[in-house]
């Protein structure tokens, strides 16, 4: 018997693996359509991109094959671009700079580097790609070339401090003090690149120490290398150093679903896979697991025979058997296990007592299974491999739960402390099925700390989930705690929190669905501007002020939001507000005054203070909350291109307005016509003395709240609408009114 399945062992693999792989060739590495070059000098040239008619998928995928200097170099064919690295998924071409040099009044050559392919495969990598600026006291930022108003897209600051500037230049710093960096929206497939003055305060001392600015969109490397410092540090920034930017590609505009049902165009070949682009429209083809090649080629796709080459899988008692897409260890009679390296091996079954008939019931299993490979079809040897590749992926939730602080998590709710029991800990697969696999039809925005999706539960309810693209390991602890937090806000006007999932790669959290968009989309949308009344803005502003008066001081440990601005307002179908996005917000033991951390925040909201201090104290929720009041006061975006280099910021503008009693020049129209005169002086002195300077002299949101409702009781005073005369004057002649000075009432 035990020559007989010691033959048995021999001959098993050979046979299984014939009958099962019969005529599948050896794989060869083919990437390029026959006939087609395969590479331009170093660079390997995949389809669907090709040289030459004929040998790519489309115009967008064409690559020019040049000679410089007796080297071959590709080059993007519908951009122009150098191209440094090509793969399936993106590719990495020579990123996109500017310089300007300024005076000590702010003036200067204003360059702008524009990039338009649009009608390209071609999307920015909102995950490879950032904004990066060098200089003193500047602006840069990015826009839409396509938009006749300019709409900013995103941006960030640099300021300089003579006592820190060497040293946060030479260590590689690079937040917000020499140096600024900000992640870029996705879906970006064009822009313009500016670098403007702040032009805030004098120059003369920036200009001294060096005049000139440096910003680029690429991947980041640039500001990583001390040549741009040590150029900057002796005045001439005279950067020679190449950058790089990553481009995400993908086939068409449809989604895989979409695509499916035209066979004959679509572009994902035998073995592979679809993948919906996660940067904007279109679809990408993957080699399913167990293969590898060119899934966009017939016969792309092909076998990897694990059980060659160095790195085996089995442990030396077993033997690797090969099939099409999948493999697996076996061991030898008498012993049992999964046979690999990895795993638990081959051990030895017991040949007494119960077990002491298992030498002849693993020879009947293993001619069961000799017959069975014979007889069975791939796709049902395929099916068997996925149930081992869905123990594979339970394990790794696990692994990805564990590293999200799901223990963590776990213990604080079994500890029954606060209410955090009102946490959920979604499944994975819920929320897949909720958002449609995240499809980008699904998508409600994006912002520079994750995506927000709409779904739908099984109960029917819908949700905002939240995918967020880093999370630092380091934080998990922290991350816990906020969520923790959050979990027992209880406030009308703050987005609930619902629960999460700490199965995937990074957290999903899972809030309440709010369905009428943002105050900025309100406020700022030519399509919807001047829809939201007087009465709602005043309503709306007495909400997010009680939203954040109840965080800073009737929470259970005071919240710090940190990016109180219009897009984190949301507004539900009665246009009730409510606060959301509290990714970068942090508790603050009621000890404590402030939180000293690394800049983050958006431009035009940021707390002057908290920018050149790094402290962030409850003042600093307040000056962006005023922000916000000029906004519903004005209509107008914190910072606009389309205004002059002197008004871009909008603060400023408004302040120097006030100062001069030109109050009604800056109003929107809507507020003109339907406030009160007294309502209005109010609110924009209440916005003064929220936009202050020095954070001790602004006023709690516990006293902003008390203001704004001292308004509802308010009746008194004519509509400056009453007059139609007046309010003629007002708004086409923008004569200066001392009715609407800052003396209030006469």
């Amino acid at each position: 018997m035990v020559e007989c399945m010691a033959t048995y062992k021999q001959i098993f693999p050979t046979v299984l693996f014939l009958c099962i792989c019969l005529g599948l060739s050896t794989y060869a590495e083919n990437l390029t359509l026959p006939d087609c070059a395969s590479r331009c000098g170093n660079l390997s040239i995949p389809y669907p991109f090709g040289i030459g008619k004929g040998c790519y998928r489309d115009k967008g995928f064409e690559v020019l094959c040049r000679s410089n200097d007796s080297i071959l170099v590709p080059y993007l064919g519908v951009t122009g671009s150098l191209i440094l690295e090509l793969s399936m998924d993106r590719v990495r071409v020579q990123g996109w700079s500017v310089t300007n040099c300024f005076d000590r009044s702010g003036n200067g050559d204003r360059k702008t580097v524009m990039l338009n392919p649009s009608s390209s495969p071609f999307t920015f990598s909102n995950t490879q790609n950032i904004l990066s600026a060098f200089g003193c006291d500047i602006f840069a930022y990015i826009t839409d070339p396509d938009d006749i108003q300019m709409t900013y897209l995103t941006g960030c600051v640099s300021l300089c401090n003579s006592r820190t500037i060497n040293l946060n230049v030479s260590n590689g710093t690079c937040a917000g003090i020499g140096c600024c960096q900000i992640a870029i929206p996705s879906r970006l497939k064009a822009f313009k690149l500016k670098v403007d003055s702040i032009n805030i305060q004098n120059r003369s001392w920036a200009f001294d120490f060096n005049g000139c600015s440096f910003a680029a969109v690429d991947d980041g490397q640039f500001s990583n290398t001390n040549k741009l410092a040590t150029s900057y540090m002796t005045g001439s920034l005279n950067y020679t150093g190449s950058s790089s930017a990553v481009l995400d590609w993908a086939i068409g505009e449809e989604t895989c679903e979409e695509a499916k049902r035209n066979a004959s165009n679509f572009a994902c070949k035998d073995n592979s896979k679809c993948i919906d682009s996660s940067n904007g429209q279109g679809y990408q083809c993957r080699c399913l697991e167990g293969f590898r090649g060119n899934p966009y080629l017939l016969r792309g796709c092909q076998d990897i025979d694990e059980c060659k080459g160095l790195n085996q899988p089995c442990n030396e008692t077993a033997t690797c058997v090969n099939g099409p897409g999948y493999y697996y260890c076996e061991c030898p009679p008498g012993l049992g296990g999964d046979g690999t390296i990895n795993g638990s091996g081959c051990l030895l079954l017991s040949p007494n007592g119960a077990n002491g008939h298992s030498f002849v019931l693993v020879a009947i299993i293993m001619g069961a299974t000799f017959l069975v490979g014979l007889l069975l079809p791939q796709e049902i040897v395929s099916r068997l491999y996925k149930k081992l590749k869905k123990r594979r992926t339970i394990k790794l939730r696990r692994k990805f739960f564990k590293k999200n602080g799901g223990l963590l998590l776990e213990q604080q709710i079994s500890s029954g402390e606060g209410r955090v029991d009102r946490i959920k800990i979604f499944v994975t697969k819920e929320l897949v099925k909720a958002t449609d696999n995240f499809s980008n039809s699904r998508i409600l925005g994006t912002g520079g700390s994750g995506t927000v999706y709409k779904g739908m539960l099984t109960d029917g309810k819908i949700v905002a989930v939240k995918k967020s693209i880093i999370v630092d390991e380091s934080q998990i602890g922290q991350f816990i705690n906020e969520l923790v937090i959050l979990s027992q806000i209880n406030h009308r006007n703050v987005v609930k929190l619902l629960g999460c999932c700490l199965e995937t790669e990074v957290p999903l959290l899972v809030y309440e669905y709010i369905s009428s968009g943002t105050l900025s989309h309100h406020l700022h949308d030519d399509m919807l501007k001047s829809s939201i009344s007087w009465e709602h803005r005043l309503r709306i502003s007495i909400e997010i002020a009680g939203a954040l008066s109840y965080l800073h001081s009737s929470a259970s440990t005071p919240i710090f939001h940190r990016d109180i601005k219009s897009s984190n307002i949301l507004l539900d179908e009665n246009y009730r507000a409510k606060v959301s996005d509290f990714g970068i917000s942090r508790s603050v033991p009621y000890e404590k005054t402030h939180l000293t951390t690394l800049v983050q925040g958006t431009f035009g909201y940021l707390d002057p203070e908290y920018f050149h201090s790094g402290q962030f104290t409850d003042k600093s929720d307040v000056y962006s909350f005023g922000i916000v009041l000029v906004e519903l006061l004005t209509g107008q975006k914190p910072i606009s291109p389309t205004r002059s280099e002197e008004e871009k910021n909008l603060a400023m503008l408004f302040i120097s307005y006030l100062k001069q009693d030109r109050l009604g020049e800056i109003i929107e129209t809507l507020v003109l016509n339907e406030a009160k005169k007294e309502e209005v002086l109010v609110v924009a002195k209440l916005a003064k003395r929220c936009l202050k300077l020095v954070g001790k002299k602004r006023p709690t949101m516990k006293e902003v709240v008390a203001e704004l409702e001292g308004l509802r009781t308010n009746q008194e005073g004519p509509y400056l609408g009453q007059n139609c005369n007046e309010t003629k004057s007002l708004v086409h002649h923008r004569h200066p009114l001392s009715s609407l000075s800052l003396s209030g009432p006469r």
